[in-house]
């Protein structure tokens, strides 16, 4: 048995990282072909620093996520901190409310938010754009951030907040000195998730953005419908590399916040 589990983890590892190698190898190749590798270059990483379009929706979707993910991080701490001291019923409904817009087909909640600002753009001047995505973003990063910063708050004693009201602290000190360290943690998560969503989302940037502003998606799946070029690959590359160092740098955050408190 113990055979059997290695050979399906290693195939489904190879199942799901042997199509990301095939796309960086041909990041590098010197012709448009998809089944000949003919040569090394940086051409198309060359030609897609020198695409305006490109460049343009990278710093939108760049500038989005990390606006909403900031946002969405404050917004989903404070939420939980509240969630987690309300009674047994009315926490149970808020959390069940808080995870409909994760488990909710993107596609239903693209279409609400467009149809929620088409509705606001009918009664005031509310043109679709920044705002808009900013907005759609938000509203599906808050859940993320609260199911990661509500485990880290049932570990922690409920007594210490009070203890340190108690020794003289004000309501914010307390909040910044005890718990805040505590839950760090699932904050850290909450915003690294939150900023992963927000660079990937297609769906419901779709439904939400303007003429004047489009996000990396957007605009892949703009390119994608005419000729697929290998400029996408060296984008694809790109991004599958920031998102693997984040997540470095997320692991090592945690090692040394680990190593903290073994000391401490």
């Amino acid at each position: 048995m113990k055979t059997l589990g290695k050979i399906a983890l290693v195939l489904v590892l190879l199942f799901l990282y042997v199509p990301i190698f095939v796309l960086i190898v041909f990041s590098f190749n010197e012709t448009k072909s998809r089944a000949v590798f003919s040569g090394f270059t940086f051409d198309w990483y060359i030609k897609l620093f020198n695409n305006r379009i490109i460049i343009r929706s990278l710093i939108n979707t760049l500038i989005i996520s990390a606006a909403a993910s900031i946002i969405s991080t404050v917004l989903g701490t404070f939420a939980a901190v509240g969630i987690s001291r309300m009674r047994k019923l009315p926490k149970k409904l808020i959390l069940g409310a808080t995870n409909i817009p994760i488990v909710n087909p993107e596609i239903v909640t693209g279409v609400s938010l467009m149809l929620l600002f088409v509705f606001f753009t009918a009664r005031m001047h509310f043109e679709f754009g920044f705002a808009t995505l900013l907005i759609a973003h938000i509203t599906f990063d808050v859940p993320y951030v609260v199911l990661n910063v509500m485990p880290k708050l049932a570990q922690m004693d409920p007594n210490i907040y009070d203890a340190a009201l108690d020794l003289g602290c004000s309501p914010i000190k307390a909040f910044r000195k005890v718990v805040m360290p505590q839950i760090l943690p699932g904050v850290l998560s909450g915003f690294i998730m939150s900023f992963t969503y927000s660079l990937d989302d297609f769906v419901v940037s779709y439904f939400t953005s303007g003429p004047t502003t489009q996000t990396l998606p957007i605009t892949i799946y703009s390119m994608t419908r005419r000729k697929v070029s290998p400029e996408i690959n060296a984008l694809s590359t790109i991004l599958f590399l920031v998102v693997v160092i984040a997540l470095l740098v997320r692991s090592g955050m945690f090692r040394v916040m680990e190593k903290r408190r073994n000391r401490q």
